[in-house]
């Protein structure tokens, strides 16, 4: 719990605290969408991006209201 974030981006200089977060950040510059909908072909930067869209598709409602039962 130092706060050291020792990952660093070469083009812009933002860090981070683990690899992984700054291999995602580096898309932002790339342009890289490697996680595809295999329904429609649409792209994403990340994977938790293409798990909300899917649900485009599915109809999938996970999230209801507690107070009046609405899904969303």
């Amino acid at each position: 719990h130092t706060g050291d974030r020792p990952f660093a981006c070469p083009l812009c200089g933002k860090a981070f605290k683990q690899s992984n977060a700054l291999a995602s950040h580096r898309r932002v510059h790339t342009g890289e969408r490697p996680f595809a909908c295999r329904t429609c072909g649409k792209a994403f930067k990340q994977s938790s991006y293409l798990a909300v869209h899917r649900r485009a598709h599915t109809g999938e409602r996970p999230y209801g209201c507690q107070d009046c039962g609405k899904a969303f």
